[in-house]
């Protein structure tokens, strides 16, 4: 194995091993020794390829996040809100990570990844960010919330619940 290879397997090794850990015993238990135990790679290994345990949720995040978007991307889409039903439908096929995540108390990172999707710039007028912003605090927050009931809708049918609620709203 080349170097790139090895640190490829060391990666996928201690991710699984910390998403197993995480089924069984709080996030904050965990030591970087138990992991590294487990994944059987040695410190040294962890070290060169993450800075902290959060730091190798935060990469698989950030993976993730990567091949959506590519996958989103590639495809024509024709109305608007295939974006966020594309964007949820990920997220429930990849529930187990994202409800790790959610458990460990660190689905502050969605948030990061929606605000960083938002595109919100020094550059947007004042009016746009706010928006941009809002919209990316209120989808993490129908998300938590999702999360926390176990994610049983598809995509498709919460970015129709949130299309129905806009309008129940727009009614008042």
């Amino acid at each position: 194995m080349n170097n790139q290879e090895k640190n490829t397997y060391v990666r996928s090794q201690i991710l699984a091993a910390l998403l197993k850990m995480m089924r069984e015993q709080p996030f904050a238990d965990i030591s970087v020794s138990a992991l590294t135990g487990r994944a059987q790679v040695g410190r040294a290994s962890f070290y060169r390829n993450f800075t902290d345990k959060e730091d190798v949720l935060r990469q698989e995040n950030d993976r993730l996040t990567a091949q959506w978007k590519q996958s989103y991307e590639a495809e024509e889409h024709a109305a608007p809100n295939e974006l966020l039903i594309s964007l949820l439908d990920f997220y429930k096929e990849h529930s187990d990570f994202y409800l790790a995540l959610y458990r460990a108390g660190l689905s502050g990172m969605l948030l990061q990844t929606l605000l960083e999707q938002s595109e919100i710039t020094p550059e947007l007028p004042n009016a746009l960010a706010y928006l941009k912003s809002s919209i990316a605090y209120m989808l993490y927050g129908w998300i938590v919330e999702w999360m926390k009931r176990g994610m049983p809708e598809s995509g498709t049918e919460l970015a129709r619940m949130i299309a129905e609620a806009q309008k129940m709203n727009n009614n008042q």
